[in-house]
């Protein structure tokens, strides 16, 4: 029978932890605390990879936990509403996801007071966004360009630079500030409001929490080398932090954005409440998930599979024209900085065996006990599709020959791909399968088995040997698979 995967962190030490770390930041300043969250607050998939036992919500489960004390303020670039910049993980803009965000956290709880349009210049598609927030019932704010930002603080720290920002009314102790994705604005947001608030006479501070890189974690770790390669398209570089190390005689770790901009913030900090709280870029941090890794061994090797996913996944994106040699190259350093190559990917070997051996495209999946299957393309299903039905009938415990779906159910979806919907390819796609499947279920008791066993397939890794459709990629993502593939399309 299937082992299930190693833990290596303690997931309800991590909210105990981080929870009461927020309330002692927002003690430290008295009156309110503007918290900066980078990353994703409740779909963190990168951290439960690298992380095994970090649930991907953990950041959202947190902040529940202060939901009476704390407020959410949205923020989003204008100029990335007028690009339609999209998310590349969920594959939709970030106009939507701000709404998207905007829904979840309603649903759960959590009080959005309102929405940030930074960077704001009278964009006709910035406009008609704020039309569609206030039907919804939501406050809008602007945020304009400041000349001379961030190096010319006379003039940021002033009526004309942070001072021509709207005020952001807040009601809560602890304000966070979030967005669909970097570049969005969230710290000028942060420290707009502390002009303002100061101006007011409120006590506010500013903290931000960021999971990666972990601070107290070696600069070469596993963990803090997935994060790089996670963000090669940002050119963030992880760095040891000199001004904790000249002000403690401690080495942490931090990312170059933060050390950078960290004297300019300092000299903002003394501008604005006259003394800065902190002494570097690690000090204004709040993470505590490397206080709860239980099993370095687990995480290590979780976070050098998390670098050869990302470096594949960099090989395809080159293979598409979306990104150039250079960010490759850098993928590549970080594999060896890892000490991991393409062997240390065992589906890998067994997706090019498969293909070797058929003579067509294949594809190979690695179960939590390292057990290897593989799917190979039929006149009926494709590899992707022929694997999930092996891996289901494995966790079900079925023999491998039993069939899964009867050709009734099967004919009348090709005649219908084919004759009706232009598609030359008669085979069934992954959600064309799963649907399939879940038909025979009714009157099957094996594909009844089978399904049931779908949630097993969370965490399992997967290797095809050509890019698949779109569609097959999200199924897979959907399902928790971490799949990976050869860069080149299928002939």
């Amino acid at each position: 029978m299937c082992k299930t995967a190693p833990v290596g962190f303690d997931n309800e030490k991590y909210l105990k932890m981080q929870s009461e770390h927020i309330r002692e930041r927002i003690a430290q300043f008295g009156d309110k605390l503007y918290l900066e969250f980078g990353g994703k607050l409740f779909d963190d998939y990168h951290a439960s990879r690298v992380l095994p036992g970090f649930k991907p919500d953990s950041k959202l489960q947190m902040l529940l936990q202060l939901k009476d004390e704390a407020e959410i303020v949205i923020v989003i670039n204008s100029d990335d509403i007028e690009k339609n910049k999209v998310r590349g993980d969920l594959g939709i803009t970030y106009d939507v996801d701000v709404i998207r965000l905007f829904n979840v956290f309603t649903k759960i709880g959590l009080y959005v007071s309102s929405v940030v349009l930074t960077r704001y210049d009278d964009q006709p598609t910035a406009d008609a966004f704020q039309s569609r927030l206030e039907a919804l019932g939501v406050k809008v704010y602007h945020h304009y360009n400041i000349k001379g930002y961030p190096s010319n603080l006379e003039h940021i720290i002033s009526d004309e630079g942070y001072g021509k920002n709207d005020y952001i009314e807040t009601s809560r102790r602890l304000v966070v500030i979030t967005a669909p994705g970097p570049g969005s604005g969230k710290m000028a947001t942060c420290l707009s409001q502390l002009y303002h608030e100061h101006k007011r006479g409120v006590n506010a501070g500013y903290a931000k929490f960021e999971t990666f890189p972990i601070w107290n974690l070696p600069l070469r770790h596993p963990v803090n080398i997935a994060y790089e390669a996670a963000t090669s398209d940002l050119n963030d570089v992880n760095m040891i932090d000199p001004f904790h190390l000249e002000a403690y005689g401690k080495t942490t770790v931090n990312y170059n954005r933060d050390v950078e901009i960290f004297p300019v913030l300092n000299a903002m900090f003394e501008k604005l409440i006259g003394e800065s709280p902190y002494k570097s870029p690690t000090d204004m941090g709040v993470n505590m998930a490397g206080n709860c890794i239980i099993d370095d061994d687990v995480v290590c090797k979780a976070a050098r599979d998390e670098v050869i996913r990302r470096y594949y996944s960099g090989l395809c994106d080159r293979r598409k024209g979306l990104i150039s040699d250079d960010e490759v190259y850098k993928l590549e350093l970080l594999m060896k900085q890892a000490n991991v190559t393409a062997a240390d990917r065992k589906v890998i070997a067994a997706a090019l065996a498969k293909e070797q051996e058929t003579g067509n495209t294949a594809a190979a999946m690695e179960l939590p006990d390292g057990t290897i299957l593989t799917g190979r393309t039929s006149d009926l299903l494709g590899a992707s599709s022929a694997l999930l039905l092996n891996a289901l009938k494995y966790f079900a415990e079925l023999p491998d020959e039993t069939l899964l779906m009867s050709p009734h159910v099967i004919e009348p979806i090709q005649n219908l791909k084919v004759e009706h919907l232009g598609n030359n390819n008669p085979r069934l796609h992954t959600d064309e399968t799963l649907l399939a499947l879940s038909i025979c279920a009714n009157t099957d008791e094996n594909a009844k088995k089978a399904m049931e066993q779908i949630s097993r397939l969370r965490g399992c890794e997967v290797h095809s040997t050509v890019i698949l459709s779109p569609v097959d990629e999200r199924i897979f993502k959907r399902l928790g698979v971490n799949l990976t593939c050869e860069p080149k399309y299928q002939a």
